[in-house]
């Protein structure tokens, strides 16, 4: 391509794309769209305004003009007719003469035209006095037959009749062919008729015509310079409406709105500095709540730790010398040890979930490969799982490549994820999926144990709630593993999803976005399972079971 060729490419691309552009201005702008509907209403009255005016002034002047030319046209009748009556000419050479100097000199004259035919009468006795017919050129092949017809029917009536005539560039012009009646003596009744050029008028028509056009784009383009203003007085205080809510959906709560005069947009503006005010005040009130709940949490969860530091050294001194005592005081030995462990766990689950609440949590990223961190979860939870009769799976056909990730966190959710599937499993096996894409990288945990339904899956985040609240916890859980997992993964940028069903079993998949942006991020795993409506979890040959003694002999698939 030449560089000639540049400047038509661009402006052909610019012409393409001008639709779209006004379309996506047509949304986004009421001024533009408010002047433009303005125009266009505007442009739709003046055109049929000018439309009607037009035609009214044509018709008025076609009137006008055809009775001009019918009085004139009555006139000159008149008087040549008074001429041939006073008029002694016997002979043929002086009706010739006479008739010459009627259509030459009086008709010519009083009509103002010089366009002028004369035909004898057909139907009348031969004479051979009688002068010849005559046509003026423009006349040829005007007078219609029709025409003709009328003025022979009815020779006291004078008949009209809307024609072109021939102009000397070759073309034709508007005109009107009258015909009468006329009686020469010695001669025999004679068919007169001429013709009238209007010219005069087609142009005065004309001339008012783009008059009125250059006049309807003068008062558009006031019209719409008078609207752009009007519209533009109305549109900047919701223009600054709009920015003050921006403003202050993004957390500035001490914006407002100037409120001058006494109009519509001052109470509007009034009401909204009111509404501000309400909101700023209300959050106020909420966020020194929250502080002091979380400081409470906070403060609570710290000061049990000294007393239960306290009670875990007796718990752990009692807990090794549970064998020296009684049966009942072993059992009642081991129950508080379990306890003990599990009220730790839930004094720093929440510590964490107060973390979130207060928006104080920083990740410490660092390069982690998934499928060792998925390994290394599964090695840790295995005896969890063979004290349940639960078999640990694991399918990793992508994701090898290191993610910029908290392990610690990611580590966690996994845990999460297989206490849960453990405890609801029945005893199933669970299959960790991890696999990638150019977008993500995906962790799923599926299990085949009881499932849950639509509206139970919807509550399986909240904090402290259980599907079956008669159920206790078989592996001493405190109820926010789920919760503190989903705000992992929105921190990381990423997705926890659930799909569960009733016999079926349950799927929680992590998804995490690869850039920064995480922009377009599809999972590279199926939120719902291909054997979701299998009756039980495929042979146990179908997938690689992480063996506890030789976590390293599986093989794995690089994506």
């Amino acid at each position: 391509m030449s560089a000639a060729d540049a400047p038509s490419l661009l402006a052909a691309g610019w012409w393409r794309e001008m639709p779209r552009r006004l379309v996506a201005l047509w949304r986004r702008s009421l001024q533009f769209r408010t002047v433009l509907i303005t125009l266009g209403l505007s442009s739709l009255a003046i055109l049929v305004i000018g439309l009607y005016i037009s035609f009214s002034v044509a018709s008025n002047l076609f009137q006008d003009n055809r009775q001009s030319v019918l009085e004139a046209s009555n006139n000159a009748t008149v008087a040549a007719q008074t001429i041939l009556d006073s008029s002694d000419a016997a002979d043929r050479g002086s009706l010739r003469a006479l008739m010459r100097s009627v259509l030459e000199g009086t008709i010519t004259s009083v009509a103002n035209t010089s366009d002028v035919a004369v035909f004898r009468a057909p139907g009348q006795e031969a004479a051979p006095i009688a002068p010849l017919d005559q046509l003026s050129p423009r006349l040829a092949g005007v007078i219609t037959p029709e025409l003709r017809g009328q003025v022979q029917s009815d020779p006291d009536g004078q008949y009209w009749q809307s024609v072109a005539l021939p102009d000397a560039d070759g073309g034709t012009e508007p005109g009107i062919v009258v015909g009468t009646d006329l009686v020469v003596p010695a001669a025999g009744r004679y068919e007169l008729y001429l013709g009238y050029s209007l010219a005069d008028a087609e142009q005065t028509l004309a001339f008012i015509q783009v008059t009125g056009v250059f006049g309807a784009v003068a008062l558009l383009a006031l019209l719409s310079a008078i609207t752009l203003v009007v519209v533009r007085g109305v549109i900047e205080p919701i223009r600054a409406t709009a920015a003050t809510s921006r403003r202050l959906a993004a957390g500035d709560l001490g914006v407002r709105m100037p409120a001058k005069g006494e109009d519509e947009l001052a109470t509007l503006a009034a009401s909204f500095n009111g509404m501000a005010d309400s909101l700023q005040a209300r959050i106020r009130e909420l966020a020194e709540l929250s502080v002091v709940q979380q400081r409470f949490v906070s403060d609570v969860s710290h000061e049990l730790r000294t007393p239960l530091t306290t009670i875990r050294l007796a718990g752990d001194v009692l807990y090794g010398q549970r064998e020296e005592f009684p049966g009942p005081t072993s059992r009642t030995v081991e129950l508080l040890h379990t306890q003990t462990d599990r009220f730790e766990r839930l004094l720093g689950d929440l510590l964490e979930i107060s973390r979130y609440d207060a928006g104080s949590v920083e990740l410490a990223t660092e390069p982690t490969n998934l499928v060792h961190l998925a390994g290394d979860a599964i090695q840790s939870m295995h005896e969890l799982a063979r004290e349940h009769g639960t078999e640990l799976r694991l399918d990793a056909p992508g994701g090898h490549l290191d993610a910029d990730v908290d392990p610690r966190r990611i580590r966690r959710i996994v845990r999460n994820l297989l206490g849960n599937a453990i405890e609801h499993g029945e005893g199933r096996p669970i299959v960790v999926a991890v696999d990638s894409n150019e977008t993500a990288i995906a962790l799923s945990v599926r299990d085949y144990g009881l499932g849950m339904t639509e509206d139970e899956a919807a509550r399986v985040f909240d904090r402290f709630w259980r599907a079956d609240p008669s159920r206790t916890r078989t592996i001493g859980g405190t109820g926010l593993g789920l919760a503190i997992s989903l705000e992992d993964a929105v921190a990381h940028g990423g997705t926890l999803e659930v799909w569960s069903r009733p016999g079926a079993g349950t799927v929680f998949r992590l998804t995490l976005p690869r850039s920064a942006n995480g922009a377009d991020v599809v999972s590279p795993l199926p939120l719902e399972p291909e054997d979701a409506g299998a009756a039980g979890p495929p042979p146990t040959g179908g997938l690689p079971a992480l063996d506890a003694a030789e976590p390293e002999a599986q093989e794995v698939r690089d994506a």
